[in-house]
């Protein structure tokens, strides 16, 4: 009988993070599988989860000015239930089932680009969704400061290199 290898998620590690290129269409992911991305997030749309919908349905009807939430985002290589591209912010929605490992690899590579990412439960969303807003908007908060911080940093830096 012959031995046949399997597919394997390994250990994440810091020297395994991938490294992301932010050039062009899809950060140096070829045209063929970004379409493929773009294809399986068009499907979950169409397929989303209750939970999924309640919190879209939130997020349409409230009013969060320049900051907007689009479902099922390609970042990347990655599907996010929800990204906001204007606060460099990520919700993924943790259902029963999912692949801890691939998870935990998702997160990494996204954070390694400056893309923070929000765990929230199904059932959070389902049974409590008032609180899950209060996290959501204490999330963006937090990002706001830290890109005004990191804003605000750039240009001191740049204003002490125009000095010299």
């Amino acid at each position: 009988m012959v031995e046949r290898k399997t597919l394997q998620i390994r250990d994440t590690t810091d020297a395994e993070a991938p490294e992301l290129e932010k050039k062009g269409r899809g950060w140096k992911i070829s045209d063929k599988r970004l379409d493929v991305l773009h294809d399986q997030a068009r499907d979950m749309k169409r397929h989303a989860s209750d939970a999924h919908k309640a919190l879209a349905a939130r997020f349409a009807k409230a009013d969060l000015g320049k900051y907007t939430f689009k479902r099922f985002a390609v970042v990347g290589s990655a599907i996010v239930d929800f990204n906001c591209h204007n606060l460099g912010m990520a919700i993924v929605i943790d259902e029963e089932g999912d692949n801890e490992a691939l998870n935990r690899r998702r997160d990494k590579s996204l954070e390694s680009v400056g893309v923070r990412v929000m765990h929230l439960k199904a059932a959070d969303i389902l049974e409590n969704m008032d609180e899950v807003l209060v996290r959501i908007t204490a999330g963006m908060r937090l990002r706001i400061s830290d890109r005004a911080d990191a804003r605000r940093d750039h240009f001191a830096q740049r204003k002490g290199d125009d000095e010299r």
